[in-house]
């Protein structure tokens, strides 16, 4: 009965309640474009927005949300477990500085290199399922998997029993590859867009919401640009089953066919709907974070002026 005063009165519980109310907000207001996302860069032809209206005249509107259910149950703990072990590592690589002071630049990238590398033994099973529900209805799913599967928890059972553990883990290598770098140049474009939008918020933290939207959208596009190539081989390993055939034996194997098939554009498809996607959905990960995290530590307010 008393467990959630205790959990909410430590730094921690505020942490990862502030956490899982970001990726709620990140996941709910972006999971349409990642679909369209996922739907392009496994295809061979087609713009987003043609697929877009194919998508919803064949399988109706609510395919562009299929999947989600595993992202939304998982995103809480996810999304507060990425904020809390970089808070951790910022502050492990820099153990010179107090606790009241900004860590530096560099530290905060080192830290989010590591926090992306720690994070996709999380991340990458809740992908694999995710994908194959996106892809589920498609024409590439159509043409080379059988299987129907109704809900997250389906797909999970029927990986499992088909192809043990290290089926749910398919795609991790390329994961941590894709995670580590990502995130480096996530937290540190964050941390140095809101100094720059908002001069001293790093050390005062009374940057606006606006200035969190934009800071927060700008990181998320840099680090989706910085690794998306390797996004694409993931999505096409990922979207294997032994149900299909097997078209990729790994991911040099991968990016060299999708490559010679395609020319090197397919390294880059999908690309606008992936950074419209970054911006939408990390401005609301980092605000929703940010407000709710003050509200929890402060009871405060945050400024609404036109700062930026």
């Amino acid at each position: 009965m008393d467990f959630w005063p205790e959990f909410l009165a430590s730094s921690w519980g505020r942490e990862f309640v502030a956490g899982g109310f970001g990726g709620i907000a990140g996941v709910v207001s972006g999971y349409p474009l990642d679909t369209l996302r996922i739907r392009q860069q496994s295809s061979t032809s087609g713009s987003a927005f043609s697929i877009l209206r194919r998508t919803v005249a064949t399988e109706g509107p609510q395919a562009l949300y299929r999947g989600m259910g595993a992202p939304l149950a998982s995103v809480t703990f996810q999304n507060a477990m990425v904020f809390q072990i970089y808070a951790i590592l910022s502050r492990a690589l820099d153990p010179s500085i107090s606790a009241k002071e900004p860590p530096s630049y560099k530290v905060v990238a080192l830290a989010g290199v590591g926090t992306g590398a720690i994070q996709s033994l999380i991340l990458s099973p809740v992908e694999l399922v995710k994908i194959r529900l996106q892809l589920q209805g498609s024409n590439y799913t159509r043409s080379k998997q059988a299987d129907h599967h109704k809900g997250p928890t389906d797909v999970a059972r029927s990986i499992l029993r088909r192809e043990g553990l290290r089926g749910i883990y398919r795609g991790l290598s390329i994961t941590v590859l894709r995670d580590a770098p990502s995130h480096g140049f996530y937290f540190w474009t964050y941390e140095y867009m809101r100094e720059k939008l908002h001069p001293g918020c790093r050390k005062n933290g009374q940057e606006s919401l606006q200035t969190m939207l934009v800071a927060g959208g700008l990181a998320g596009v840099a680090s989706w640009v910085c690794c998306y190539p390797l996004d694409v081989v993931k999505t096409r390993l990922q979207a294997q089953s032994p149900s299909s055939v097997l078209k990729f034996n790994g991911i040099v194997d991968c990016f060299y066919k999708s490559v010679k098939a395609d020319g090197y554009s397919v390294l880059w498809r999908g690309l606008g709907a992936a950074v419209a996607r970054a911006f939408v959905v990390n401005g609301a990960i980092f605000a929703a974070y940010e407000v709710a995290l003050r509200c929890l530590f402060h009871n405060g307010s945050i400024q609404t002026e036109n700062t930026i």
